[in-house]
């Protein structure tokens, strides 16, 4: 059975919790029944608290489900801005037909609760243009409620009346419409689960696309330097790709020397960037010329030929990761480390070790 549950994802947007709050109850209902597994991914990036571990989502994953929650908090009557960012970047996937079939449903968290279904009913309209298949919650749970105090159920969605104070948000009913709007997702994603051919985003739109950003950006990758010994420009071990590259163009040191005597902090700066691109060039001969088999940068290591008094190592790595984060937008985002050395082969003035995750 746990071979064929549908795999469903709950997207998020939420600023202050409430709406993460809803999430992990739908997601408990997806899983209730053990016909599908439920997954909370975000749509950026919170320094929240309770939302700064949940993980992100990219645009191109989303047709590899079975089925999508969408939770947002509403905006006068409308789609929270996080949330309307993020699908305006999914026309290439409307463009492909990537989401025709796929069930959808909607939960959100209000605020005095008025203009509420209005939002829900927006929400529907961006999804339906997809070809989505929009799953109401109906009356499902209306019985159980508390009546004396406002609710947040509609027949399009649960919500939450946040800015009412009188009780706990979301309230227990609320939470409980929130899980049965999840168990019955659930039910229609694994019904129709095999129903449609997933459509995939075409490959050769995908290396096409890196292609004209890098030409748009004016960025030019260098040939592959030549190693200086007896190693390779990188190594790949299952899906990492590890590279390590100096400031080297055209076969001689840019900008080489130590900061503060022989180099200052704008020469290094300069150096990190053609250390950064040399980077790119072996990770492109990596991957057979085609940048979209990268999945993720997950490590940029920078070391600085610095005196011992230096401290400002991370403004120096800061050109390096601009540049994999302009070049691969979220994908780009990585964990980083930076310190200084007394000195750097072939006296570069920067080194990087990079690591990069690819299909």
């Amino acid at each position: 059975m746990a071979q064929n549950k549908a795999k469903v994802l709950v997207l998020i947007y939420s600023d202050n919790g409430g709406t993460y709050e809803l999430a992990k109850e739908i997601a408990k209902g997806i899983e209730s029944k053990d016909n599908a597994t439920a997954v909370i991914k975000q749509v950026k990036e919170s320094t929240h608290q309770k939302l700064k571990n949940i993980p992100i989502a990219t645009v191109d994953e989303l047709p590899n489900y079975d089925g999508i929650a969408f939770g947002s908090p509403i905006y006068f009557g409308n789609i929270s801005t996080g949330m309307s960012e993020f699908l305006s970047k999914t026309v290439n996937l409307w463009t492909h037909h990537s989401l025709e079939g796929i069930p959808a449903t909607v939960f959100m968290s209000a605020g005095s609760g008025a203009g509420k279904e209005l939002a829900i009913q927006s929400f529907w309209n961006s999804l339906a243009v997809h070809g989505m298949v929009l799953v109401s919650n109906g009356i499902r749970g209306y019985e159980g409620i508390n009546k004396s105090i406002p609710q947040g159920n509609t027949v399009l969605g649960v919500t939450s009346l946040n800015s009412l104070k009188d009780v706990e948000r979301p309230t227990q009913d609320e939470r409980q419409l929130a899980y049965l709007q999840g168990q019955n997702f659930a039910k229609i994603s694994f019904a129709l689960k095999d129903s449609t051919r997933k459509k995939e985003v075409v490959m050769e739109e995908k290396t096409k696309n890196f292609d004209e950003i890098l030409k748009e950006k004016n960025i030019i990758l260098p040939q592959v330097p030549k190693p200086a010994g007896n190693y390779q420009p990188f190594v790949r071990t299952g899906n990492l790709i590890f590279i390590n590259q100096v400031a080297l163009k055209e076969g001689k040191i840019v900008n080489g020397g130590k900061l503060g005597v022989g180099v200052d902090e704008q020469q290094v700066k300069e150096a990190t960037k053609v250390t950064m691109l040399n980077v790119l060039s072996v990770l492109k001969e990596a991957v057979n010329g085609d940048l979209s088999k990268v999945k993720q940068c997950v490590q940029l290591t920078g070391i600085f030929n610095t005196k011992d008094d230096y401290t400002k190592h991370a403004d120096l790595m800061n050109v390096a990761s601009d540049l994999v984060v302009e070049v691969f937008g979220e994908k780009g985002k990585h964990a980083r480390a930076t310190y200084g050395a007394s000195s750097i082969p072939v006296n570069s003035s920067v080194e990087i070790q990079a690591i990069f995750e690819v299909e």
